[in-house]
């Protein structure tokens, strides 16, 4: 990881493809892991799913938020439902970006659409397309937190 990257933080449910994005981002092997607890690494700060999939865990994300750089909504390209309630992206004082993982394993143009869909919903502007396994979509993310004011 370049030095001058800026800290990201990753938020999403779980299985939406943080962590192994956080691995690929940290040039370390992809191995399943789930995160327990917020984990803080150089630059990328991995939270648990389950902080999304729990209202009352928002805050935290919230104060959490205030260590990073960037806010990432990552949200899994299959999955039919979205964590982000409308406007979602708002309560972070932070640029807050989409990220629509696993895109290696589009079926077709209606899980991309529906994917970016729900992060625009959410208050999204910017979406990065990733698939983590095939480092395909990585190298645009990583000229974007370098590039960050």
């Amino acid at each position: 990881m370049s030095l001058i990257m800026k800290k990201l933080m990753l938020i999403g449910k779980t299985g939406s493809g943080k962590t192994t994005l956080y691995q690929r981002l940290a040039s370390r092997n992809l191995k399943y892991e789930k995160t327990q607890a917020i984990e803080f690494h150089n630059h990328i700060i991995d939270t648990p799913g389950e902080y999304l999939e729990n209202r009352r865990y928002y805050s935290a994300l919230q104060v959490t938020s205030t260590g990073a750089d960037v806010v990432a909504l990552v949200l899994d390209c299959k999955d039919k439902s979205s964590s982000y309630p409308p406007g979602f992206a708002s309560m972070f004082n932070k640029p807050t970006v989409g990220i629509i993982s696993k895109i290696d394993l589009i079926g077709n143009d209606d899980d991309y659409h529906r994917a970016e869909k729900s992060l625009r919903l959410s208050g999204i502007d910017q979406i990065f397309k990733i698939s983590s396994l095939n480092n395909q979509g990585v190298e645009n993310l990583i000229k974007f937190l370098q590039s960050v004011e």
